[in-house]
């Protein structure tokens, strides 16, 4: 590859994963129509970059093209909700009974929690959501496994995707800030089986109430 292709599918990469941050970030909503001028102005690229880069998070499904109409923010369905939670069990779950309490994500997760009662006390329930995002991306690298936290980045772009259509931010969020809590205990104190099976009961109650909220906004639901 030559070093004018190398750095082009950096760029690519950098600006793909900045969208990406976005979406976890809750800035762009699902079903959002993206504006080609405004983006590639914000990350300083031409329009032919970012044209690539909806491809590449296409392909990955947060974006959807839509002919004659432009790019949107993906929509998860049920059946993609079922899917991410899948996925965070095997991640999750795993990089807890595996970990131990000296390991430098604990120190992110323990940030993490303290963010989230501080945004809860302010009622800013994104704020609340970003910070149990980070948590769980802390959770994940405790794995210690680069490709692992890069898939559950992806992971965790649809997941925000999933909360985006939802209208009860504080039913969404607020419950899980001490069940977070509670697992980082777990850690801190080497229960490393305890913290895993909290994990599971966690993710279980968070994907039957993402669930039944989205069956309450889905027309037919």
């Amino acid at each position: 590859m030559s070093a004018v292709a190398s750095n082009t599918t950096s760029l690519i990469a950098r600006v793909a994963e900045g969208l990406r941050d976005r979406i976890i970030a809750g800035e762009l909503k699902p079903g959002e129509r993206l504006s080609e001028t405004a983006l590639a102005a914000s990350f300083d690229v031409s329009r032919n970059t970012l044209r690539e880069v909806f491809r590449l998070l296409t392909k990955d499904g947060l974006l959807r093209h839509e002919p004659h109409r432009g790019v949107f923010v993906s929509v998860p369905s049920a059946a993609s909700i079922l899917d991410i939670y899948r996925a965070r069990r095997m991640l999750e779950g795993r990089a807890l009974a595996g970990a131990y309490p000296g390991h430098p994500a604990v120190a992110r997760m323990r940030a993490a929690v303290a963010e989230a009662r501080a945004c809860c006390a302010e009622k800013d329930w994104q704020g609340v959501g970003s910070a149990n995002m980070r948590f769980h991306a802390a959770v994940v690298d405790l794995a210690d496994s680069q490709r692992l936290s890069g898939f559950y980045a992806q992971v965790a772009a649809e997941l925000r995707l999933c909360f985006g259509q939802l209208r009860d931010p504080e039913l969404l969020h607020a419950p899980y800030i001490e069940m977070n809590a509670a697992i980082l205990a777990d850690v801190e104190a080497g229960r490393m089986s305890e913290a895993s099976e909290a994990m599971e009961r966690y993710l279980a109650q968070s994907e039957r109430t993402i669930l039944a909220a989205l069956a309450r906004v889905t027309p037919g639901g």
